[in-house]
C-alpha cells in the first residue's frame, strides 16, 4: 500500500491491431449511474476473461490534503486496510486473497484509490467489502499509532535512506510549483505525521470518504443489471455528507527559468531533471503536448533520446513524461512535463542542457514533418491501448474512474483518440513555442557528494 506509479502491461494482439489502424473503430462500453447519496457508478463489461476489477476512487489526493497535515492523504490510505464494521484488522486483504484475487491501493495527486481483481463470481463479495469500509472504518488510536509508524518507516526506506529517493517525482513539484497545494512534500513531514490525532482521522474520513466524493467502477465479466443491483444493495444506504469546496490549485505563470541543486550523500552518479508547466487539461494544447511527449521523449526514436543517448552519449537513457505518478489522463490540476537522466561525473549539466535546448529549439522554431507526426500518433495510440488493457482490466478501470471523478463523464474514454487526431504539426509547434520555452522551465540537479546545497547548477 504505497504511493505507486501507474501499473501497465502490454496488451494483446487485438489492441495492437487497433493501434495500427486495422479492424473496426475502438469503443469501450460505458454505463454510468449516480446513486441518491452522490456515489458515481461506472459499469464496463468485458467478457474476454472470467474476472472482474472493482475500483473505488476517492476525490482526495495528496495535493489537496490539509496544510498542517502533509502526508495525511497517504497515511489515510494505510488506515483503510485496518478493519471496518464487519471485517477485522487485515481481514479485507485475506478475504480477497483467499478468493483468488489481488488488491492494492495508492495515493496520487488528485485521488486515493483502492481496487481488487477477482474471479467474476466473487463480484458481490468485493462490492460488499468495499461498502463495509466506506460505511464504517475502524478508526482507533491503536490503528492510527501503528500506521503512523508504518508510513514514517516507508518515508525513511523509500526516500530518506534511498539513493535518489524522491527524485524526481517528489522533488520537482516542490521546486517547480509556487502554489503550496502543488508544491509541498507529498509524502509528508515526519512531524506532521506524528501530530495527526484521532479526531483528525475521524474528520478526514467523514469529509473525504463519503459516497458523494467517490466513484465506483466495475470492469470485466459481469451482467450490468445484476452488478447495479449489488451496488444499490450495499452502497445506496451509506449516508451522504456535505462536500467541501476544492482548494484553489491555480499555478501563477512562470516567466523566469528556475535552477536548483540537491545534495544526495547516497547517490553514486549525478542526476538531472528538467520540467515544464503543462497546458490546462483537456485543451487542444494539452493534447498537443501528449504528441510532443512522443516526439521528444518516448521510445528510442524520440528526439531527446537520439540527441542525449545516441549522438552525444551523455547518458544511457532519458525517461519521463506527463505525470510520473500515472499518465496524462488520471490527474486533475496543474501538471509538469518532465525529463530526467543519470550521467557520469565528466559530463556537466550545462552540456546536457545545451544539447537538450538544441532539440527543443527545433520543435519551437518549425513544424515537425508529417511523417514524424504520423509516427507520434501511432505511438500515442499504442501507449493508450496498452494502458487501457493493462493489469487485467485495471488500466481501463483507472481511466473510467478518473473521468467520472474529474469530468463527470466516463464516456470520455471513447473520444480520446479523436481528440489527438484533431492535432496538426502547426499546432504542435505553436504549443511548443508557448510551453517548451526556457522561462517556463525548472532544472534540478542531484550532486552525489556533500555540497553547499546552494541554488544553481
Amino acid at each position: 500500500m504505497t504511493i505507486s506509479r501507474f501499473l501497465g502491461v502490454l496488451g494483446g494482439t487485438l489492441w495492437l491491431a487497433a493501434a495500427q489502424g486495422y479492424g473496426a473503430a475502438f469503443s469501450i462500453p460505458v454505463e454510468y449511474h449516480k446513486l441518491s447519496n452522490g456515489l458515481k457508478v461506472v459499469l464496463s463489461p468485458d467478457h474476454t476473461a472470467p474476472t472482474v476489477v472493482v475500483g473505488v476512487y476517492y476525490n482526495i489526493g495528496f495535493r489537496i490534503e490539509p496544510k498542517d497535515r502533509t502526508g495525511f492523504a497517504h497515511l489515510f490510505e494505510h488506515m483503510m486496510f485496518q478493519g471496518s464494521e464487519n471485517l477485522g484488522k487485515m481481514q479485507f486483504i485475506r478475504l480477497v486473497q483467499q478468493n483468488g484475487g489481488v488488491l492494492n491501493g495508492s495515493t496520487r495527486f488528485d485521488f486515493t484509490n483502492y481496487f481488487e481483481i477477482l474471479p467474476s463470481h466473487k463480484l458481490e463479495t468485493a462490492l460488499w467489502a468495499e461498502a463495509d469500509r466506506m460505511r464504517g472504518l475502524a478508526i482507533t488510536q491503536e490503528n492510527l499509532t501503528n500506521q503512523q509508524e508504518v508510513v514514517k518507516n516507508e518515508v525513511k526506506v523509500n526516500v530518506l535512506n534511498e539513493p535518489y529517493g524522491g527524485f524526481p517525482w517528489l522533488d520537482m513539484p516542490q521546486f517547480a510549483n509556487a502554489n503550496w497545494y502543488n508544491a509541498h512534500n507529498f509524502y509528508g513531514d515526519l512531524e506532521h505525521l506524528d501530530a495527526a490525532t484521532l479526531d483528525d482521522v475521524k474528520k478526514f474520513f467523514s469529509t473525504y470518504y463519503a459516497p458523494g466524493n467517490a466513484a465506483l467502477v466495475v470492469v470485466g465479466d459481469f451482467d450490468t443489471a445484476e452488478a447495479l443491483g449489488f451496488v444499490r444493495k450495499y452502497f445506496e444506504k451509506i449516508p451522504s455528507a456535505e462536500k467541501l469546496p476544492m482548494p484553489d490549485l491555480t499555478e501563477p505563470p512562470q516567466d523566469k527559468e528556475k535552477k536548483f541543486s540537491k545534495e544526495d550523500r547516497l547517490a553514486t552518479r549525478p542526476a538531472l531533471a528538467f520540467a515544464y508547466h503543462m497546458p490546462p487539461r483537456n485543451t487542444p494544447e494539452y493534447y498537443a503536448m501528449g504528441l510532443l511527449d512522443q516526439v521528444l521523449l518516448q521510445g528510442d526514436d524520440s528526439r531527446l533520446v537520439q540527441a542525449l543517448v545516441k549522438s552525444k552519449g551523455y547518458t544511457g537513457t532519458v525517461e519521463g513524461g506527463i505525470n510520473l505518478l500515472g499518465n496524462m489522463f488520471n490527474y486533475n490540476g496543474p501538471m509538469l512535463w518532465m525529463a530526467y537522466l543519470f550521467h557520469d561525473n565528466n559530463v556537466k549539466p550545462d552540456q546536457i542542457m545545451s544539447a537538450a535546448d538544441q532539440v527543443l529549439t527545433e520543435v519551437r522554431s518549425k513544424p515537425i514533418t508529417q511523417a514524424e507526426f504520423d509516427r507520434a500518433l501511432v505511438k500515442l495510440r499504442s501507449s493508450l491501448y496498452d494502458a487501457l488493457s493493462g493489469f487485467y482490466g485495471f488500466g481501463r478501470a483507472d481511466l473510467l474512474a478518473s473521468f467520472a471523478l474529474f469530468d463527470d463523464n466516463p464516456a470520455r474514454i471513447n473520444s480520446l483518440e479523436s481528440e489527438f487526431r484533431k492535432m496538426t504539426p502547426a499546432l504542435l509547434q505553436k504549443t511548443a513555442e508557448r510551453y517548451l520555452r526556457p522561462t517556463n522551465r525548472t532544472v534540478l540537479t542531484v550532486e552525489p557528494k556533500a555540497a553547499s546545497g546552494k541554488e544553481g547548477l
